[in-house]
């Protein structure tokens, strides 16, 4: 398997990346997640457990049985490529 499969098997599925796009600004509630990018909540769920596993993100406890989830130093490390996307959408093909 080349490098770049091995990167899409962990931030390839749909969502992936916006889930951590919107966690590059700094740890956020599952429920904020969910509001600010209209994703349902099955899929997130699911998106969040395999980023953790992946070791892209990880949980931070909260009061009241709530949970944030932040980015680890590997997710942190997705934003030039995160960048580098947004910036090729927006080129004149």
């Amino acid at each position: 398997m080349s490098d770049l499969a091995a990167a899409l098997e962990i931030v390839g599925a749909r969502w992936a990346l916006l889930v951590v796009e919107q966690l590059l600004d700094g740890p956020q509630r599952y429920g904020d997640l969910q509001r600010d990018l209209g994703i349902p909540m099955s899929v997130l769920a699911t998106r969040l457990r395999e980023l953790e596993e992946a070791g892209v993100l990880h949980r931070l406890p909260l009061r009241h049985n709530t949970r944030a989830y932040a980015l680890t130093d590997r997710g942190l490390a997705l934003r030039e490529a995160i960048i580098a996307l947004a910036h090729w959408a927006t080129e004149d093909a």
